[in-house]
Parts: C-alpha cells; structure tokens; sequence
C-alpha cells in the first residue's frame, strides 16, 4: 500500500467515526453553538469532531502536520499534511438539513493528493486518490466510481451556488447573475455538496465565491479524479486562492470566459 492510499483508507475510517460523533448532536438542543470571530457559527460537534481526527492523525501518523478550521495548526515533518473541515456547511447542520459534509483532505509535498467527503446524514461518502480515481459509496453498497458529466452547453448544465446573500456580501452577485442567466438550472446548494454533486454526475458547475483552505482541499482530488476541475476563479489549482469552482471539462473554457469577463 502507498503512503497515499494507506492515509487514505486511515482518512475514510476516521471520517466515518466522526460523522457518527456529529450525528449524536445532529437535530439536537444541546449544540453549544457559538460564534467566531468572523462571525461564523461553531458548535460543540465541530470542535469534538476535528479534536477527534486530529488524535487520530497523530496516534497513526505522528510525523504527519495538520490543518483545521477549529483550531492552530500542528506541523510536521514528513512532507503530508491533512486539512480538515469537520463539519462543512455549520449553518446547515445547526438547522437540521443533511447536507453538510465532513472533509479530509491530504497534501504530499505542496499537492492534494487524496480527499475524504462524508456526508453523514445521508451515509454517503465520495473519496479520491491522485491516479486511482474517485468513487462513491451510498451506505453499506460497493463503492462505484464518481465520473462527470459530458455536458458541453452551458444551456444544458446545472449550477450549484451558495445562499445568495453571502455572494452580495462577497460583492460577487452579478458574477453568480451572470451564470444563473447562462445555465439550464441553478440551485442553493452550497458547501462542498455542491462540488461533490458536480464529481458524481449530479451537476455541472459548484461556483463558490469565498473558500478557506480547509473548504476546498478535500474536493479538489475527488473533483479531479472524478474527470473534473476544481480551482480558484483563475483556474489555478490551489488551495489558497480564496474562492472556488467545480465543472466539467466540456464546460471549462466557457466557465473560465464567464469568470474573466466578469
């Protein structure tokens, strides 16, 4: 086994572990939420469950650095480091709707070179390795591979976005205007289960305008693996570029068009 792939399989089963520490305080009253300093939610399940992957890494990999959202980076020594988002799409799980997702991702020397995204609720989880494909699994039946689409219209294609009212204050909305007017369908779900519908078939094109590290890491393999693109706004794979956007190859010159002229 690689030292991609034994990381992994270590990645899918500790997400699978985390996703069922979430569910205990998923629909519940007890989820301690409080804000950060930028305004954004957190909650008990958040810390707990990044806390939890975080030891694992280093019971499994000591040498390995870490990434979180929730909490200062650790660093390492061995080239790898895992990014993590334990719970991607906070404001959803604070309301009760499934679609949020835990997210692993795994750096090699400055590459994304595997990703985990669980979706705990809905017992599904998408997962990629550089070389080796993406691939889907739907509760306890044999993972099949993620693959795009072929669509190579923008008038044929399905748009995931973010809640508008976080494109306004991201002073992008005639960006996101712009594609809603362009495509077949565009629906609100944001978070990485945009990005994740885009790598399994389900879209064409997860436009996200505002992206931390730990939002993006993950999806940028499995979107890749899966026959897609994952970038920043300039089609530049990376990590740091502060947004992000999922599409299908028959789409990328069009996407990148809309993108500059805007």
């Amino acid at each position: 086994m690689s030292p991609f792939s034994a990381r992994l399989e270590s990645a899918r089963q500790i997400s699978e572990e985390a996703g069922r520490l979430i569910l205990r305080y998923f629909r519940s009253q007890d989820l301690g939420v409080e804000s950060k300093s930028d305004a954004s939610p957190v909650t008990i399940a958040d810390r707990q469950a990044e806390q939890m992957i975080r030891d694992h890494v280093a019971r499994e990999f000591p040498d390995d650095g870490v990434l979180g959202e929730e909490f200062e980076e650790t660093a390492g020594s061995s080239g790898f480091r895992w990014i993590l988002d334990p719970i991607d799409g906070t404001k959803s799980f604070i309301h009760g709707v499934p679609l949020f997702t835990t997210l692993i991702g795994i750096e090699a020397d400055g590459i994304m070179a595997a990703g985990v995204c669980r979706m705990p609720a809905l017992d599904e989880v998408v997962f990629a390795e550089r070389g080796r494909g993406a691939w889907w699994q739907v509760g306890n039946q044999p993972p099949q591979p993620a693959q795009v689409t072929d669509v190579s219209q923008l008038d044929e294609a399905r748009l995931m976005i973010t809640e508008p009212s976080y494109t306004v204050k991201c002073g992008r909305q005639d960006v996101v205007d712009t594609f809603i007017r362009s495509v077949r369908l565009a629906r609100g779900w944001g978070d990485s289960y945009g990005h994740v519908l885009v790598a399994t078939g389900r879209a064409e094109i997860a436009l996200d305008p505002a992206m931390s590290a730990w939002d993006i890491a993950a999806l940028i393999p499995i979107v890749t693996e899966a026959g897609g693109s994952c970038t920043d706004w300039t089609f530049t794979e990376t990590i740091h570029g502060g947004d992000g956007v999922s599409c299908v190859p028959g789409l990328k010159d069009q996407v990148r068009r809309l993108l500059r002229d805007a």
